[in-house]
């Protein structure tokens, strides 16, 4: 179940930061986006918890489990820069969240053995 979540919230985050990064910024829509982008981000972060890392290090979190802690940070600085008005700091960091995403799902979709690859490629 929690597969399910997290690729779900996943694939929200891929598209929608895909949208907002060719829409105009400051609008209410991009904002409303951003918000439901945000909680995305939150929701897969979290949920990856309960999902085994492919690479075991402490108790099967692994690397992949680093870059869901970065993405939590990511999204607080952002937002909180933001709401500071320090817009470039906003979008650094909402962008490397995005970035990240990208690499994890590249990396899922890729790596034999993950569920991901075997939906694409088994």
């Amino acid at each position: 179940m929690h597969t399910y979540i997290h690729l779900t919230a996943a694939f929200w985050v891929l598209l929608v930061g895909l949208v907002q990064l060719f829409r105009s910024k400051g609008t209410a829509s991009h904002k409303a986006l951003g918000w439901s982008w945000m909680a995305a981000m939150i929701i897969t972060s979290v949920s990856s918890f309960w999902i085994s890392g492919f690479i075991d290090w402490f108790y099967g979190y692994g690397p992949i489990h680093l870059l869901s802690l970065w993405v939590l940070i990511c999204v607080v600085v952002s937002v909180s820069a933001a709401r500071r008005g320090s817009i470039r700091y906003h979008r650094s960091f909402a962008v490397g969240a995005y970035l990240g995403t990208v690499g994890a799902a590249l990396g899922a979709v890729l790596m034999p053995g993950r569920l991901l690859h075997e939906l694409f490629f088994g």
